[in-house]
């Protein structure tokens, strides 16, 4: 039964990944990110990293909500998802589970930065960027 269990652990914790600053970077730009709605990749990176630490697990709790994934994208809004610490039902409007938004693949992750983005308060959303990301980012540049 132990050996089940750890078993178990291990193919959770394989589907998410710590990105590396430069990886991410190549990731969001094959993806689109880079310049969309005339925000710059070396934004998006510090985002990602005051946000998650560039981990694509993070989960962190706010306000009754959950936030998840690279960006923390915010289940009450944007994504769907059973979470006893939430407790305020989703509107989803990235329709997507908010278990897709904490595993490896990022891809479904932009496309739902990109619909905030455009549908919602634009890059302040993210509570990172205006006191870390929106000036002074050559730390940021690969």
């Amino acid at each position: 039964m132990k050996r089940l269990v750890l078993l178990c652990v291990l193919l959770v914790a394989s589907r998410a990944k710590v990105f590396e600053k430069c990886e991410l970077s190549q990731m969001l730009k094959a993806n689109g990110l880079d310049g969309f709605q005339g925000i710059t990749l070396e934004e998006w990176i510090c985002i990602a990293f005051h946000e998650s630490g560039f981990d694509s697990r993070a989960l962190n709790y706010y306000n009754g909500s959950s936030s998840h994934g690279l960006f923390q994208i915010n289940r009450q809004y944007w994504c769907d998802g059973q979470d006893a610490k939430s407790t305020e039902p989703s509107v989803n409007a990235c329709q997507i589970s908010c278990d897709k938004l904490r595993d490896d693949d990022i891809t479904d992750d932009i496309k739902c930065v990109k619909k905030i983005l455009k549908e919602s308060q634009g890059i302040t959303a993210w509570e990172a960027w205006q006191p870390f990301c929106c000036a002074d980012l050559d730390q940021w540049k690969c």
